[in-house]
């Protein structure tokens, strides 16, 4: 019987050691993480300061400002035109013409536009005209973009 107590208080002993001992959790599974989609900004059109892109002088222009008989040789009794192409955003600019003749610069005619810059490109016509006639001899117009020259053009008027 003392066998029997004995077996029975060692069996008694194993079990409380065993059995009190915590059991090992299994980890937890890995979280898989789904990355939110990248979202790519709506593209903002760059904003580009108005600059004057080309002064074209000609004979005649179309519906659309442009200069369609391009030269930098008039006659006396022609009408001379400047197109600007400008382009930019901004706020408005005052662009003036500044017409002179000889190499003097005597002033024949100033002429003030003012244009909205809207970030597409613009063309802004100014012209001169003599019924009398244009004297034979080199002429210049200077455009200023309020009031900072933004370039020139020298043509000549021969008979």
């Amino acid at each position: 019987m003392r066998f029997h107590r004995t077996t029975t208080l060692i069996l008694l002993g194993c079990i409380a050691m065993f059995g009190c001992k915590k059991k090992e959790e299994a980890p937890p599974p890995e979280a898989t993480v789904t990355p939110a989609p990248i979202e790519t900004p709506a593209a903002t059109p760059a904003l580009v300061p108005f600059k004057v892109t080309s002064i074209d002088l000609g004979k005649a222009i179309g519906p659309d400002k442009k200069v369609t008989d391009a030269t930098t040789t008039f006659g006396p009794k022609d009408t001379i035109y400047a197109v600007v192409s400008s382009e930019g955003t901004g706020p408005d600019v005052k662009l003036t013409a500044k017409w002179t003749y000889g190499d003097k610069g005597q002033s024949v005619k100033d002429e003030d536009q003012t244009v909205t810059p809207n970030g597409t490109a613009g063309a802004t016509e100014f012209h001169v005209s003599k019924p009398s006639g244009w004297p034979v001899g080199k002429y210049k117009v200077e455009i200023l973009a309020d009031g900072t020259s933004a370039g020139t053009k020298e043509f000549e008027v021969k008979k």
